[in-house]
């Protein structure tokens, strides 16, 4: 099968081809046809495997008949994250390149004025996250009465950082005559429950198990005593099969120290965490695709849709204190049927944490060294000790302190509220209010594609 098989248009095509693409992938090829034809969407497939094509392909043909207004968006998408939000925006300049179609970005971090001026001019295509989208919605800059076509991308990562309050409160706001289309890598009771209020008689497109990893990824643990840990990262990323490699932590201050460690070391190492502000992160990011540096050492902000093409390996620093993080963070590599490999550092402490993610993806993953048993690790120092959260929408997500792990936070937590995981935020996500930089991000605020 190829593109011309999925009813897209002629002008559609020619950019998919110039983009470099000749096959759908399997979500492209399931879920693009019934787009057209207006229905409604579940779409639950792991990352990598081109899920954003398979509505932005679509709705630029869908868009492509009919006029915009000012203050009133034909479409609206929502991201959790602004790298997020700017990388869907990428794509619309990419494929929608020979159609007329405005668009805007609204993200935290930068101006809202130029934001608001790019909503008076009307734009077919919003790409917003939800905090700064309630805000201008609250000012009465943004009317949602003729958006026809809603998308909420990553809606398992909505869950985690507390915005299924504003996304029930979003579609409230949207004529009740619709069309719906709902992309996630995992699919928890919540979001099925959501799925289930807001759309209508949807068509369930499933190209892999819910929170299955891909197949082309070698995954590998590696037991550790925690004071060797660094030191078996460098024996690892010397081997000359490491091209380029994420490097995830869970702490932002467990980030900084190791990107300085591996600096001193002699590697070329960028860092990426929420205490950045989002300037310097789309710098980094940007000097990793281009290959000026080579290791990115992150936190969860990277961890999930970031679409950075080449990765031959991840690196798990920390063991992820929740299982759907390490499904995502792996996803990080092996894209688009490339081969990826990725190591998980387990410490005794990790015992728990591991058995989770094994529990959750169906498999067992294969120990490096297996014979050798790692040492006992020392208690981390109390100045050290992951901080609880407090509950929040999600909004301030990284000016909070860091998180306990798992097993901590379910013995303060009472009994009727440990399955609530709508309410709780997370740690490390981009900001979604007005706060932070007061610029707009380079080639990513609106544009209008020509």
């Amino acid at each position: 099968m190829n593109f011309a098989d999925l009813g897209l248009s002629d002008e559609l095509l020619r950019a998919v081809a110039e983009a470099g693409y000749e096959a759908p992938t399997p979500i492209q090829a399931s879920a693009i046809p019934s787009v057209l034809m207006m229905r409604d969407i579940i779409g639950v497939a792991q990352t990598g495997t081109g899920k954003t094509a398979s509505f932005v392909l679509p709705m630029i043909d869908i868009l492509a008949q009919g006029r915009s207004r000012a203050r009133m968006p034909r479409s609206l998408i929502l991201e959790p994250t602004r790298e997020l939000a700017a990388q869907v925006a990428e794509n619309f300049e990419k494929y929608g390149k020979y159609h007329k179609l405005s668009m805007a970005l609204l993200i935290g971090g930068v101006s809202m004025g130029d934001q608001v001026k790019a909503l008076e001019k009307g734009v077919d295509v919003l790409i917003a996250t939800p905090g700064r989208l309630m805000d201008l919605f609250g000012r009465g800059n943004i009317l949602l009465t003729a958006c026809n076509l809603l998308v909420i991308d990553e809606a398992d990562r909505m869950l985690d950082m507390g915005f299924i309050p504003d996304i029930e409160e979003i579609c409230t706001k949207l004529p009740k005559q619709r069309q719906t289309l709902l992309f996630s890598a995992t699919m928890p009771a919540p979001i099925k429950k959501l799925a289930d209020k807001f759309l209508d008689s949807p068509k369930t497109i499933e190209v892999a198990r819910p929170a299955t990893t891909n197949v082309n990824i070698t995954q590998w643990l590696v037991p550790v005593a925690s004071a060797d840990k660094r030191g078996r990262l460098r024996d690892l990323l010397r081997q000359d099969e490491v091209r380029t490699a994420i490097i995830f932590c869970n702490r932002k201050t467990t980030v900084r120290e190791l990107n300085k460690s591996l600096k001193r070391s002699g590697f070329q190492t960028g860092e990426i965490h929420g205490d950045m502000e989002q300037p310097q992160r789309l710098a980094e990011l940007d000097l990793f695709k281009r290959g000026e540096i080579n290791i990115l050492v992150a936190s969860d902000v990277a961890a999930r849709g970031l679409d950075i093409k080449g990765v031959s390996h991840v690196f798990n620093f920390d063991a992820p204190w929740h299982p759907d993080d390490y499904v995502h963070r792996v996803g990080r590599t092996g894209r688009a049927g490339a081969t990826g490999t990725a190591y998980t550092f387990v410490t005794p402490e990790d015992v728990e944490n591991v058995a989770n993610i094994e529990k959750l993806t169906g498999q067992t993953i294969a120990r490096l060294d297996a014979g050798a048993a790692p040492e006992a690790a020392p208690a981390p120092a109390e100045a050290e000790k992951p901080a609880r959260r407090g509950r929040g929408r999600g909004h301030d997500q990284d000016r909070a302190p860091d998180r306990k792990p798992a097993r901590d936070r379910r013995r303060e937590r009472p009994p009727e509220r440990r399955a609530d995981r709508g309410a709780r935020p997370r740690d490390d996500e981009p900001l979604d209010d007005d706060g932070g930089w007061n610029g707009p991000v380079p080639g990513f605020l609106s544009a209008r594609i020509p």
